[in-house]
């Protein structure tokens, strides 16, 4: 196979703040063990998400030259609202500042106390906003998805036997919904297969039950589909989107993922009643419905990024990109998640640290080693994240202890992501080095963004 080669050209650049081992042990002294309060310009690749980071098109940035700022009907909301129901066929599309924005003005609506939502695999802020709202958020991976190493073409998959098992034996009246992240973010970036997707519908439509799409990496996981799924190769990537969201009554997205933009998301809904009273609390808290939050530059720049991760060159590239990354750390003995994903690779903490219990957080002293190794910056995907604390006060950990590396998409080149392989099979020889982490200072929900930690002696 030919070497795939980025479906672009560079037009500009930024620089890269290089500095030295010690300068990052000091910053991270400073950041509390917490990469999320690190100075970006103390960071040499930045890993941490790809929520926002994308590198925007040339089209993107004479989009945003045109976008109309007109408070309400703005002609960039119209282009925005067609491009969202081409892909959704969804024909209420509700802008929000970003993908959160959307979840509490649902949740805020459809949840609240005594109520459930579950899902294949709920990332952090979609069960921040149930929780917040009174309910309780419920994670239904398939078995597959429950062991790293072990390749499956579908490791994203809600359980659908889970699902009837507990509908049997608890009923449906109290379910609000059921949500389906895709790609699988917390599960390790890894699909949904269109077979799941169908069947998860039609239990919900048997047992009245919304069922609605967490769409942040749509095409990431339309395009798995058309390459591993049978049936779906001949399928264009629209095509694929459009029937995924036809079994859904709604979905949320972050625009800051699959739409290349800095900012921005929506919700888009076939019921038009709930539809009314979401745009009731957009008023409230984001904007007008026809801004959301967002700047008419904005919408501009989302509506076009929704054409432009469709193409299947960039896709082929994207996908290619990670699974380049994993099968270097892979050859090199390095625990990571197998297959892999669509936007991360994940390395399995708990393999990579067997001495640093759960109650040591493995995953974040993996991350603040990386920082100081190589200036690497990522985020624990763990039980600093996820886990809970008992009735004792004794920590509950979360299924899995990984460490997710984000791929920002159109950003980095192929030398900074061999750089990437280097610094972390580096670390991974001195592993035995590496020592576990213990809380100081921490918020009550969505700890992990700003928690304080320190190295234990």
């Amino acid at each position: 196979m030919k070497t795939i080669i980025e479906p672009s050209r560079i037009k500009s650049v930024e620089p890269i703040h290089f500095n030295t081992t010690e300068y990052r042990h000091k910053a991270l002294k400073e950041a509390f063990y917490n990469p999320f309060l690190l100075h970006a310009d103390d960071v040499m690749i930045d890993l941490l998400t790809d929520s926002g980071t994308s590198a925007m098109s040339s089209a993107q940035w004479a989009g945003i030259m045109v976008g109309d700022e007109s408070y309400a009907g703005s002609p960039s909301y119209f282009r925005f609202k067609e491009a969202v129901q081409e892909i959704t066929q969804m024909p209420a599309v509700i802008p929000t500042h970003q993908g959160r924005a959307a979840e509490k003005i649902l949740f805020s609506i459809t949840g609240g106390k005594d109520k459930v939502f579950i899902s294949n695999t709920l990332f952090d802020t979609t069960r921040a906003n149930i929780e917040f709202s009174g309910a309780e958020g419920i994670d239904m991976i398939c078995e597959e998805g429950r062991h790293p190493s072990i390749p499956a073409p579908f490791k994203g998959n809600l359980d659908t036997g889970a699902l009837i098992s507990y509908l049997a034996s608890n009923g449906s009246s109290h379910v609000a919904m059921v949500i389906l992240t895709v790609t699988n973010n917390s599960g390790g970036g890894q699909p949904v297969s269109m077979q799941n997707i169908r069947e998860v519908h039609d239990i919900c439509y048997k047992n009245g039950i919304p069922l609605y799409i967490d769409a942040c990496r749509f095409a990431e996981n339309c395009y798995f589909i058309q390459q591993r799924e049978p049936g779906y190769g001949d399928k264009s990537i629209l095509e694929i989107a459009n029937e995924m969201f036809s079994y859904a009554d709604g979905c949320t997205m972050s625009a800051k993922k699959d739409a290349f933009a800095n900012i921005g998301g929506f919700l888009a809904l076939r019921n038009e009643e709930l539809a009314t009273k979401c745009r009731n609390l957009l008023v409230i808290t984001e904007g007008f419905p026809t801004y959301g939050g967002l700047a008419g530059r904005d919408l501009e720049a989302i509506a076009i990024g929704l054409h432009e991760v469709m193409d299947e060159h960039y896709l082929q590239y994207r996908i290619r990109s990670i699974d380049y990354l994993t099968q270097k750390l892979h050859s090199a003995g390095v625990p990571v998640m197998l297959p892999a994903g669509g936007h991360a690779v994940y390395l399995d903490a708990a393999e990579f640290l067997p001495h640093i219990p759960a109650n040591q957080y493995p995953g974040q002293a993996l991350v603040c080693a990386l920082y100081v190794h190589g200036g690497i910056r990522c985020v624990e995907i763990g039980s600093l994240m996820f886990g809970k604390y008992g009735p004792d006060g004794h920590l509950i950990p979360a299924r899995l202890e990984l460490v997710r590396l984000a791929i920002p998409r159109r950003v980095y080149t192929q030398s900074h992501i061999d750089y990437v392989a280097e610094v972390i099979i580096e670390v991974f020889a001195k592993r035995q080095t590496i020592k576990g982490l213990r809380i100081t200072e921490e918020a009550a929900m969505l700890r992990h963004f700003t928690a304080k930690l320190e190295e234990l002696v």
